[in-house]
């Protein structure tokens, strides 16, 4: 009886050990995968990002540029839809009987020749030479053409790419900056905590588009431009929270036990007490993508962001307008769809994450 008692002991010590090691994100992916929702929001996330990956390995949405059909071509499921009105001559009040004014008539007849002659009949005996297959020009596309005949759908793939690399990296650099001061104010504290603090203030106090759209204004456009805006721009949230965590933390036993075995300032930062505030910052790096997301439509939508050369969701939305007025209204359905369903996943991803992550949650 004692040697079954003893034999079953050790496994449940050994079960209740397993229990109390699990770490904070093991226990947040156990709750993640829980939620149907936010694990459902994860899975759209990683679609987009695979996409995007595609997209900056030229693999998806290449060939973007190439006008390979009539200008405003309607969708594939929506050829019924007319094409719009074309301008022509007659509605202008110009016909082919129309006279020329006197003095726009023709050239004076007192010339003897006419100089160019020569030249122009050897160009049109030469033109057969230089003549270049015509390839016809597709009527419909599964998401239909712009103004300029490019496929929306690759249009829209590519741009997500580049809203996407805009945002996660902004975000990323948002995350350094604030992360960095933040820790450096709450740790240290005292007049390194004002002169800081002065710095945060300074910037609060100018409105986030504003502030912005003046950066913009000085710095030339394209990707590196926007995600450098950002990340000057998006830092203060960061700092506040984290000014806070390490004013908290730094008086925690831990770091106590790390000070009295000789440990540096940097290491208790960083090796202490920043893996301990890591989950708030994954949740603000959610919060922040979704939010340069949208900051990087309004810029490119205004002419302050990509380059022209370079397509996001912005600047294909700058195109919307004009489209609009003629009743082309694809562009528009295609960009919005795409963008609502990554905010909204990631808003959802966010507020799971919140959830999972919190401590209090059994």
């Amino acid at each position: 009886m004692t040697s079954q008692t003893s034999d079953q002991t050790p496994n449940i010590n050994q079960s209740a050990t397993n229990t109390a090691s699990r770490s904070l994100w093991s226990l947040a992916w156990k709750r993640l995968r829980r939620d149907r929702v936010g694990f459902t929001s994860l899975l759209i996330v990683i679609a987009y990002l695979l996409l995007c990956l595609g997209a900056w390995m030229n693999l998806i949405g290449a060939d973007w540029r190439d006008e390979i059909a009539l200008p405003h071509a309607p969708p594939t499921f929506a050829t019924w839809i007319p094409r719009g009105t074309e301008i022509k001559a007659d509605s202008v009040g110009i016909t082919d009987d129309a006279t020329l004014d006197d003095t726009d008539s023709a050239p004076d007849e007192t010339d003897d020749s006419d100089p160019l002659a020569a030249l122009l009949a050897e160009a049109e005996s030469n033109a057969g030479d230089y003549e270049q297959q015509q390839v016809p020009k597709l009527e419909t596309l599964i998401l239909g053409a712009d103004g300029r005949g490019r496929d929306i759908l690759q249009k829209t793939l590519k741009g997500t790419s580049v809203s996407v690399m805009v945002a996660l990296f902004g975000s990323f650099c948002a995350i350094l900056i604030g992360t960095l001061l933040g820790a450096i104010a709450g740790y240290f504290g005292k007049w390194v905590d004002d002169i800081l603090m002065w710095f945060y203030s300074i910037f609060t106090s100018i409105p986030d588009m504003l502030l912005l759209l003046s950066f913009a204004v000085v710095f030339a456009r394209g990707i590196d431009t926007l995600i450098i805006i950002f990340g000057l721009t998006s830092w203060t949230s960061i700092f506040r929270l984290m000014r806070a965590e390490f004013m908290k933390h730094k008086h925690r036993e831990y770091v106590q036990a790390a000070d009295t075995i000789g440990a540096g300032q940097s290491r208790k930062m960083f090796l202490h007490i920043l893996p301990n505030v890591s989950h708030i910052l994954l949740v603000q790096f959610s919060i922040l993508t979704v939010g340069m997301i949208k900051s990087e439509v309004v810029l490119s939508f205004l002419g302050f962001g990509v380059d022209i050369t370079q397509t996001s969701w912005g600047s294909m939305l700058a195109e919307v307008p004009a489209e609009l007025i003629q009743g082309y209204w694809w562009q528009m359905v295609t960009v919005t769809v795409f963008m609502s369903v990554l905010v909204t996943a990631f808003s959802l991803l966010t507020d799971s994450m919140r959830d999972a992550l919190d401590p209090k949650v059994k």
